[in-house]
């Protein structure tokens, strides 16, 4: 015991005295989840919290575009403007807007729409009513069928807009058009079967409606934001950015002879390791202690959703623990199969992008192609990612975490043995 704790007051003050060191391993992952956070936040919300301005191009200037243009005033997210200094937009200007970026979406009514699809609808509730009545014109129904040709509604996107974003605005844009539509099918109803009692009295509003649930492993309804969802990510990334300055202690100790004279002593290599091991694993509980605190005081005042962690903080540093340990074993790994500098540094930095990368830190594992979302499951990351998502977002138990504890200390429990069995091998020859 006494040269283990020989050993950590060793590492401590070798790590106190670097304090470039000490403001990288504690800065920067504060910087890198405020700001990852900041950016996100306004991606995490950009279709329902912020607004943005879209071009409008009327070439029907009929009852149609007018009830459109109407609508579309009425959706949250979306600002449509149709003049530019006072003149009205023409869709080549529109095109031209949009390709140089100054504007994100460019919505084109088509000319004649409100003619056509009048002259649609009519066609369609006369052949109703012919069919009715028995006395259906064939002719005069192709003839209208022929002269008619459906319309496109254009919608010019600027290429960098995102796939979510697309989809939103193609979804309102289909949704509106429909309800007009549906709505100009009652009108032409009511016109030809005259304003009787019964027509006032038919019920128009939607039928169908939807609700949005958030079910969690507690039975709770819990709404992620983008906070939740960053702060357990890039956590996990600062927390195995560490294997990089844990390493390169025990590169640069073979390089000065330190490590040499420490093998002359009584004192094996697990101790030397432990002591290691231990100072690194509590600077990543530290960072993970400052970072929730930044979550839930600092990041309301910066217009941030709060970090909500009552009733779960036990579950949190259970997975933290494991994360850090499993950070540590990799880290002794690497620090004990590389000799040089040049070596360690280039490939810690790589392996950590990669295995954040593939474990779900920047690219959610469930929009990844089947391939990759096999090959997430073996990133301790990844591993990490879901025990704190079973806290954050699903509100789990002990129980839930269990499994992604288990791979996270057995990883650790891996790494350890594979260093000190490569340490004593290499040490025999």
């Amino acid at each position: 015991m006494h040269k283990f704790l020989a050993s950590i007051k060793k590492e401590s003050l070798q790590l106190l005295r670097d304090p470039g060191g000490l403001i990288i391993l504690f800065l920067m992952p504060v910087i890198l989840v405020v700001t990852i956070t900041l950016i996100q936040d306004s991606t995490f919300k950009s279709v329902s919290g912020n607004t943005i301005d879209i071009l409008l191009v009327d070439n029907d200037k009929g009852r149609l575009s007018a009830e459109i243009q109407k609508n579309f005033n009425e959706i949250s997210f979306l600002n449509p403007v149709s003049k530019i200094k006072d003149v009205r937009i023409t869709e080549k200007e529109a095109s031209r807007l949009v390709a140089s970026g100054k504007y994100q979406l460019a919505v084109v009514i088509p000319e004649g729409l409100t003619s056509d699809l009048d002259t649609q609808i009519e066609k369609n509730i006369n052949k109703i009513l012919e069919e009715f009545e028995g006395t259906e014109d064939t002719a005069k129904v192709e003839a209208v069928q022929e002269k008619l040709s459906h319309k496109v509604v254009k919608l010019y996107f600027d290429p960098i807009t995102q796939e979510t974003f697309r989809s939103s605005v193609i979804f309102s844009v289909d949704k509106l058009i429909a309800s007009i539509e549906t709505k100009s099918i009652y009108q032409a109803f009511e016109k030809e079967l005259g304003e009787s009692e019964s027509l006032q009295s038919f019920n128009r509003d939607q039928f169908v409606k939807y609700e949005q649930i958030n079910p969690s492993l507690s039975g709770e309804d819990n709404l992620p934001n983008s906070v939740q969802h960053n702060i357990p990510a890039w956590t996990l990334f600062a927390i195995f950015f560490m294997i990089i300055p844990l390493s390169l202690n025990l590169v640069h100790e073979k390089g000065q002879g330190t490590f040499m004279r420490l093998q002359t002593t009584p004192v094996n290599y697990l101790t030397i390791i432990g002591g290691k091991g231990f100072v690194f694993l509590f600077v990543s509980l530290v960072q993970f202690t400052l970072i929730l605190l930044i979550g839930v005081y600092l990041f309301p005042k910066l217009g941030l959703p709060n970090l909500e962690i009552s009733g779960y903080i036990g579950l949190l540093y259970l997975v933290a623990l494991s994360a850090g340990l499993a950070a540590v074993g990799l880290g002794v790994l690497l620090g004990t199969l590389f000799n040089t500098h040049e070596q360690t540094a280039p490939f810690c930095a790589v392996l950590i992008i990669i295995l954040a990368a593939i474990g779900g830190v920047w690219v959610p594992v469930f929009v990844m192609p089947k391939t990759m979302q096999i090959v997430a499951k073996i990133s301790p990351l990844n591993w990490g990612l879901e025990g704190f998502y079973d806290c954050f977002l699903r509100k789990g138990s002990f129980i839930d975490i269990l499994p992604e504890i288990g791979l996270l200390i057995g990883f650790f429990i891996s790494t350890i043995v594979i260093a000190i069995i490569y340490y004593e091998k290499k040490k025999a020859v």
